[in-house]
């Protein structure tokens, strides 16, 4: 069992729409006990083999809600359905909240599977983050791992979670 996974979703060369996978490259550096640390180049029914047999997961990927570049939408998705058109810049095709709400008709949601969509500016083809988004990085990054932290010290409250 993986007490806690965290799984970055986005694509290299689409700009802001790398996000998920840089922030879960500097989470992976950070090497926070408990905490596996994926990247996914697109959402899509592998993640239901990738989730299995965690208790918690952790989803970041960019999202464009027309909001301020850089702002940070947590989402439960255990709480309520997963609003498909926060996902309407991703370029995954098969996007995450298309990929949740598969999940959760099939019974195959993790115990605890949280969202992190980072508000992007610019997914047009090319390498590197928006100046907004490379200016945020850093304290976008903290905020996960400190919630990260947090769930695993929930998990372990919950003693679903004896060794990590």
């Amino acid at each position: 069992m993986i007490p806690l996974l965290v799984i970055g979703i986005g694509n290299e060369y689409r700009r802001d729409d790398a996000v998920g996978l840089i922030v879960a490259r500097a989470l992976q550096a950070q090497a926070l006990p408990g905490v596996a640390v994926i990247e996914a180049e697109r959402a899509g029914v592998d993640l239901l083999e990738c989730w299995a047999g965690a208790d918690a997961v952790i989803l970041i990927d960019a999202v464009c809600s027309r909001a301020q570049p850089g702002i940070l939408h947590i989402i439960d998705a255990h709480g309520a359905p997963v609003p498909a058109d926060l996902f309407t810049c991703s370029t995954h095709g098969f996007g995450v909240a298309t990929t949740i709400e598969l999940a959760r008709s099939l019974h195959r949601l993790p115990p605890r599977l949280m969202l992190f969509g980072i508000e992007g500016k610019e997914f047009g083809i090319g390498w590197g983050l928006s100046i907004e988004m490379e200016s945020i990085l850093p304290a976008i990054t903290e905020r996960i791992a400190q919630m990260s932290r947090a769930m695993l010290r929930s998990l372990a409250t919950e003693g679903e979670v004896e060794r990590w």
